[in-house]
């Protein structure tokens, strides 16, 4: 069995030191999805939310979100961003939110891509409930995590 490498000799967490690894060019891309009713899609597509431009906010929450990553999940390296690209586009039944983020860094940012898809669909959640009760957040999932 592989051994863990967030945890200590005594079975305790911590932070790995990448210290001795190499900088390197880092990107890493994540997806998931938010199943809306299509009356929620139409008001999404027509900007007629009462709170506002669903897909901007969106977009704009999980490139906040990537960028405090480290601030969030205790194990996680702060890293020096690079780029952080979040896009939102609506489906028939809901919203995509794919993120891609970069860096140029001893670990990858696989966790920084996840998180922006998460706040980002949780943006629309907060966005959408006075008006939809049935929105199930799902799929987010790591597309792809590269190293050069």
């Amino acid at each position: 069995m592989k051994k863990f490498s967030h945890i200590d000799s005594e079975g305790k967490a911590n932070m790995v030191d990448v210290g001795s690894k190499p900088q390197q060019v880092r990107t890493a891309t994540a997806k998931g999805f938010i199943k809306l009713q299509p009356a929620t899609v139409k008001l999404i597509r027509e900007n007629s939310m009462k709170k506002g431009d669903v897909l901007t906010v969106a977009e704009i929450a999980g490139i906040q979100a990537a960028k405090q990553t480290s601030s969030m999940i205790p194990l996680c390296h702060p890293l020096p961003l690079t780029s952080v690209d979040v896009k939102a586009k609506t489906e028939d039944n809901g919203v995509t939110i794919r993120a891609t983020v970069g860096c140029v860094g001893q670990t990858g940012v696989e966790m920084e891509a996840l998180t922006g898809v998460s706040v980002g669909l949780l943006t629309i959640y907060d966005m959408c409930k006075a008006v939809d009760k049935e929105m199930v957040i799902e799929n987010i999932f790591l597309e792809e995590k590269k190293k050069d």
